[in-house]
């Protein structure tokens, strides 16, 4: 038996396989936000924390260097765990009036 698609059912299948598209467009345009979880923890670069933070890497390499933020060197390379960075957030919110 064959089966007619209703021109609804065509719309929808259509919609369907352009968000599919634009997804996975999308992550291939931004591949290093989507990185795995490693043993739990999201770890972030350098221009990704001063990018969320929206401080310059200046500003994040003297936070850095005075100890106010927690890191972690792997060779040359300088990463944060996002949950530290979130306690850190959390530890310096201060309640409006």
């Amino acid at each position: 038996m064959v089966r007619c698609v209703t021109p609804r059912e065509s719309l929808e299948i259509i919609r369907f396989f352009q968000d599919i598209r634009h997804i996975t467009e999308f992550l291939k345009r931004e591949p290093d936000r989507y990185r795995p979880v490693l043993n739990g923890d999201r770890y972030i670069t350098e221009a990704e924390l001063s990018e969320l933070l929206k401080i310059t890497r200046q500003t994040l390499i003297e936070h850095k260097a005075t100890g106010l933020i927690p890191y972690y060197r792997l060779g040359g390379r300088i990463l944060y765990k996002e949950k530290d960075i979130i306690k850190l957030l959390d530890e310096n919110r201060l309640e409006a009036f």
